[in-house]
Formats: C-alpha cells, structure tokens, sequence
C-alpha cells in the first residue's frame, strides 16, 4: 500500500514518524509524499496549543476531503488528549502516542477491513520506553536519536504531560548500539531528543543521569557529532560541565530552557527554578566550554504579566547573551491551570513578542561578529545560491564557496558576517 504521513509538533513526533515511514518500508509498503496519491493518509498531530489541534482537524479534513476512498489515521498528542474531539471528526483509525509499531498493524488492518478503529491507552499508566528505530534516510547528514518520553513537571500552561505521560527512558546498551548505528549509516551528526530529556534515568533507578547517557553516545559514535536537545537549568551542574567538556564530539550549543526571565512569572508557570538559578547555569556553561552557544525559548504575554515583570524579563535575557532565541507569545491551552487566569491583550502580547525578537535579533548579531576569526570543523548539508552552508558545533549556519561538500566536515575559518549566518573560507 501506499502511505503519506503529515506531521505536526516537535522534534519527538518529526522521530516517530520517521520511524514508522521505515518501518512501513521495511514491510514492504511505500512511502509517497503526503500531496501524492495514497492508500492511507497517517496524521501525526499535535496539541501543544489550541491553534495546533486546530491545525490538526484542518489537516484532517483536508486529507479526507481530497481523498474521500482513502483510509485516514491519526495518531499523536491530539487524539491521545482530545478522543472526544477526533472521534467527531472524518477519521477510519484513531490512536494516540503510544505503540507506533501497534499503530501500524492496525492500519494495515484498517486497509483489510475499512471498518472504524480505535486504539487508545492511559498515557499515565505506561512505564516502559518503546523502541524506535529511525535513521534511513538518504541525503540526511543528521539524525535525531530520540531517548526518553513523558514528562512530569506540570508546567501550568503544558498539556504535554497528560499526552505522553511519566519518564520513560532509552538504555544504555540500547543508545549505545542505535548510534553506533547511526554512524555506521554514514550521519555525520546525532541529536538527542525527547520531551524531557533532562528527566532521562529517573525511571531506571540505578543512579544514572543524563550526563551518564552523553558520554555513552559520544564514546559509541566518536566519528559523529552529539548535539543536545532541549535542557532544563537543574542539569547543568559543575559536574555535568567538567564531564561533559571532555567530550570533544560534544557540541557546545546548549538550549536551556527559560520561558520568563522574571521569577513571579515563572512561579504562576510552574517553573522549576529562578532566574538565579539560571545565570548559574549559563555562568557553568560558559566557564567550562570557549564561547558556548546558549540557546532558549522564551513566552511573552503570559497571564498576568505586568509590564514590570516583562521589562525584567528583557533585562534578564540581555544579561544572558543569548546566540538566539525563539520567541512566542502565550497560547491558551484550554485544560491547563494557565488558561484559567487572567489574560493579556493579543495587542500587548504582540508588541511584548516584537520587543523581546529586537532584543534577541541584537544579541545574536553581537554573538555572530564574535565568530569572526574562529575556525570551526563545518559539517556542510546543501547548497544555496551558489556556496554551500552548513553548521559548526555551535549551531551558526557557516557560508563558504566549494564543490561536494554534501555531509562532509571542513575546517572553515570565519571571515564575516553574511545574513543571519557567517561566511567562511575552507582551510586546504
């Protein structure tokens, strides 16, 4: 059969589908761009806000609407969340964020006997990490290796708890052996993701911490580049830093996640930490690692939010240096503790939203006119208008003119600033 698959959300679902457009492939079906005619149209949805479940039945219907004999199946955090919701919607097969791989024995199920499906479980009562393997993708330099699941920090505007439920962590011996994989399949670059990855080993119980698992993918893959997915402060410890220094595959790009830089704010949100813990975070990072790349998101507009308290959060990420920032401001998630509160203006959250984007567009122009005269190894991925671009350890886009530099890595030293990104000339 043919199968297109559409995917919302973050880096976790971009992974799972992934791994279950190979293993579609692996039982013999084929793969077809979700613009194409298929057999099965397979939604892999989000529900992080409300405009995302929107987007979610919009893709939905669309797919049904376009292609009323084709089988529809969704999975994700939207059907795990909202079942009431997707039921009412045009939809043959309904699953939520659990069991991919059963996922896919029904929709080949559904292809037989095209009568209605539902498979969905308790998120909260899961407790064992399923294994998926992705990868096996051809003209990919990188890959993401994704090693823990669930979350259990409650955040007041999060519903990503109840869709994923509680931590569930890859092994060692398991990540070991996927990158080792990884590299083998020639990526030059893994990138460790997961909802909550500085969570990984809670549920293992044998005193192992994130920290333990970075050193067991950069020793498996010496020849690849580990990138870190999102962090939360609590991680970065002096331990953690000296440890993590020594691995020189290790990228120092590191996306701390911030959220508010007032510490009111962050208590309504449910924040682990304050902003002091924070700069102590940063502070590690930076005296531990040359020039590290601090990255994070950040919400504007959050309910109840003076302007005091956002003018101390744009004094806080100045101090900070941020590389970049991505900035957002607040969405309601209706079912979370947040939504119930006050709210901003959309005008207010839209000016507060402009004035934080200022702010990062000027510290991450002050950390690219610092790269000028490094040299970085560059792993470069395509071309585009006329030289080829990659990335450095620190997550800045490099510029530099060559010839078949696909998925190679060059010493490039830095000579200006070109865009958003740098320019560079290839060391011979």
């Amino acid at each position: 059969m043919k199968v297109a698959i559409y995917t919302l959300g973050c880096k976790v679902n971009q992974y799972e589908t992934q791994a279950m457009e190979q293993e579609l492939r692996r039982r013999g079906h084929t793969v077809v761009p979700f613009t194409a005619d298929a057999d099965a149209y397979v939604v892999n949805t989000c529900s992080v806000t409300a405009v995302s479940d929107q987007k979610s039945r919009q893709v939905i219907s669309r797919a049904r609407r376009t292609h009323p004999e084709s089988v529809v199946a969704i999975c994700g955090c939207y059907s795990q969340t909202h079942p009431e919701d997707v039921r009412a919607l045009p939809v043959d097969l309904i699953a939520g964020t659990g069991d991919r791989m059963g996922f896919l024995d029904l929709l080949e199920q559904e292809m037989e006997d095209r009568r209605p499906l539902e498979s969905l479980d308790r998120s909260f009562d899961r407790r064992t990490f399923e294994l998926l393997s992705a990868g096996g993708l051809p003209n990919r330099t990188r890959a993401m290796l994704k090693v823990e699941d669930g979350c259990v920090n409650f955040c007041s505007y999060c519903i990503i708890p109840y869709a994923r439920g509680p931590v569930r962590s890859l092994t060692l011996d398991h990540a070991a052996r996927e990158a080792a994989r990884l590299q083998k399949e020639g990526y030059r670059e893994i990138v460790l993701t997961g909802i909550e990855i500085s969570s990984w080993g809670q549920d293992l119980k044998n005193g192992a911490s994130l920290i333990d698992l970075i050193e067991t993918v950069c020793t498996a893959a010496l020849e690849c580049r580990v990138r870190l997915g999102s962090l939360e402060p609590r991680t970065i410890t002096e331990e953690f830093c000296r440890r993590a220094a020594r691995l020189e595959n290790l990228c120092p790009q590191f996306h701390l996640s911030l959220q508010s830089g007032c510490d009111d704010t962050l208590r309504r949100m449910n924040r682990k930490y304050t902003t002091a813990r924070y700069a102590e975070s940063a502070e590690l990072l930076r005296r531990f690692f040359r020039r590290p790349a601090l990255t994070t998101d950040l919400i504007v507009g959050f309910p109840e939010e003076t302007e005091e308290e956002f003018a101390r959060t744009i004094a806080f990420i100045r101090s900070c240096g941020f590389a970049q920032m991505h900035i957002f401001p607040y969405s309601i998630r209706p079912g979370t503790p947040a939504a119930e509160r006050p709210q901003v203006s959309a005008r207010v959250k839209e000016a507060r939203a402009a004035a934080a984007a200022e702010a990062a567009a000027e510290m991450h122009r002050e950390y690219l006119a610092g790269c000028v005269g490094e040299r970085y190894p560059v792993l470069f991925e395509q071309e585009k208008n006329g030289k080829f671009v990659g990335h450095a350890p620190n997550y800045m886009e490099v510029y530099s003119k060559g010839s078949d530099l696909h998925n190679k890595v060059r010493m490039v030293r830095i000579t200006g600033v070109e865009g958003d990104g740098l320019a560079g000339e290839i060391e011979e």
